[in-house]
């Protein structure tokens, strides 16, 4: 069964960091694009990094570029979304995607698999 499982999320104060997890199955995670999205209460949910896991290629929202890092362990199949001067801005519920469609990287509407999410609440 292909899914993807998040962890990692939890509750921190304005300026402190986290880092989310994602695994996927194998045949999901090979040379694929990967994402990592976000979703706070009434917000449209919003890509935040994505990471080609045949390469090096990434891309950032603009929101997060500084900040977040997205990276990958091939040996693990998991995807990192590594979160530095976290902002309560940043609260939200925040979902690992893959099966990229093709056009823009960010867009939610691109991916086909999703995860269950995991959360983040950032306290000022």
């Amino acid at each position: 069964q292909v899914q993807l499982v998040e962890s990692g999320g939890g509750s921190v104060q304005a300026g402190g960091s986290l880092r989310l997890s994602c695994a996927g199955s194998g045949y999901l995670y090979t040379r694929r694009w990967m994402a990592w999205f976000r979703q706070a209460p009434g917000k449209e949910r919003e890509g935040v990094a994505a990471i080609y896991t045949g390469g090096r290629n990434t891309a950032y929202a603009d929101s997060v570029k500084g900040r977040f890092t997205i990276s990958q362990d091939n040996a693990k199949n998991t995807v990192y979304l590594e979160m530095n001067s976290l902002q309560p801005e940043d609260t939200a519920m925040y979902y690992c995607a893959a099966d990229w469609s093709g056009g823009y990287l960010l867009s939610p509407a691109e991916y086909k698999i999703w995860g269950q999410g995991t959360q983040v609440t950032v306290s000022s």
